[in-house]
């Protein structure tokens, strides 16, 4: 919005025209998201409590947790409100892949909203059907894949990438739209697992869409791309701003996440961030290295995977709990100890991430 504003201004003033630049415009998404997220978050805090949004704690988890009941969630909201203003104003609303992004953003925000609302408003601790939810979330999910598939302006757009090595890619073809299914599916779910600590999941998000940032960034440019040798996918480069919002809107919440949180993400949050972050990694060809920088949303969820299979196939669990950050607290680690090295992994696995960059 703001990028055409400028744009028309320029014909008056060629000043204007410094908006043109990403980066200039990343750091205003930063800003704004930030900025947003402060100053709405104490008036957000307030109507979740007035309205009595309140957390409900499983009797059969940590026994710390009990003290969390009644903490206002549906937090998430706040950063979905953040990302979406932040990226209307700065980025280029002409570019097909901020349209789908923000369409992800919207509709696996619905699926956890309404989630959220039944379990902490309506009392049902079921929540969303696991059925319905998961018919929105391949709803969502397949729609973004066809709609890249359709739209893609070059095959490299639907090509599997390999790090590490130059010349492996793998031409995908139709399947393209089965790969982005399970990537943002993946992501959304492996992201909501995670958010089960205060302020646990919120940082290793921004971690990943810093790095998944800086990918949109060099696969949006040509020299870069050719000279790095990833693919060059024009119009790639705007998802930057979106990856600027994330980041700037998580730092924003975990003011206010951070331990002891006044408020939880919810899976509006979470659901969103995490389809955010899979629909993004698809468009600049990075899923394998999505999987890398992740690694923690990873861990989470194949925890949950062994101890369901490992139960019902041997009547034993492997862990204490899952998913594996409660085995850690069964274990008497403090909550904010476990936070903090998670923080830790993921930047060393985004770090790790960026590597492959050169590596090839």
């Amino acid at each position: 919005m703001l990028l055409w504003l400028a744009r028309q201004l320029a014909e008056y003033h060629a000043g204007f025209l410094v908006v043109d630049y990403l980066t200039l415009r990343a750091i205003f998404g930063v800003l704004t998201a930030l900025f947003v997220a402060f100053f709405v978050g104490p008036y957000m805090i307030r109507k979740l409590e007035l309205y009595q949004v309140g957390q409900a704690v499983r009797d059969d988890g940590p026994q710390s947790h009990l003290t969390k009941a009644g903490t206002p969630t549906m937090g998430g909201a706040l950063i979905l409100v953040a990302v979406a203003l932040s990226t209307l104003l700065w980025a280029d609303l002409g570019n097909r892949f901020i349209w789908i992004t923000l369409g992800v953003l919207v509709i696996f925000g619905a699926v956890g909203w309404v989630d959220d609302w039944r379990k902490v408003v309506r009392k049902d601790p079921r929540g969303l059907a696991a059925g319905w939810k998961y018919f929105w979330q391949s709803a969502g999910a397949l729609g973004a894949g066809l709609g890249l598939y359709l739209l893609a302006a070059d095959p490299v757009e639907t090509t599997l990438i390999v790090p590490f090595f130059k010349e492996v890619a793998v031409p995908l073809g139709a399947f393209y739209v089965v790969l982005t299914y399970f990537v943002i599916t993946g992501t959304s779910n492996a992201v909501n697992l995670t958010d089960g600590l205060d302020g646990l999941a919120i940082m290793p998000t921004v971690l990943v869409a810093g790095g998944l940032g800086a990918f949109a960034y060099v696969t949006g440019h040509a020299e870069f791309a050719d000279y790095l040798h990833i693919p060059f996918v024009l119009g790639a480069g705007e998802l930057v701003v979106i990856a600027a919002s994330i980041c700037g809107a998580g730092l924003g919440f975990l003011w206010f996440n951070t331990y002891p949180a006044q408020v939880f993400m919810g899976d509006v949050g979470a659901l969103s961030l995490g389809a955010v972050l899979g629909v993004m990694a698809v468009i600049v060809r990075q899923e394998i290295v999505l999987f890398i920088m992740g690694g923690i949303f990873v861990m989470e969820t194949l925890s949950v995977i062994v101890q369901v299979g490992s139960y019902k196939l041997t009547g034993r669990r492997i862990f204490r709990m899952a998913p594996i950050h409660h085995h850690f607290e069964l274990k008497g680690w403090p909550e904010p100890k476990i936070i903090v090295r998670f923080w830790i992994i993921t930047l060393v696995l985004v770090l790790v991430g960026l590597a492959t960059l050169k590596i090839r």
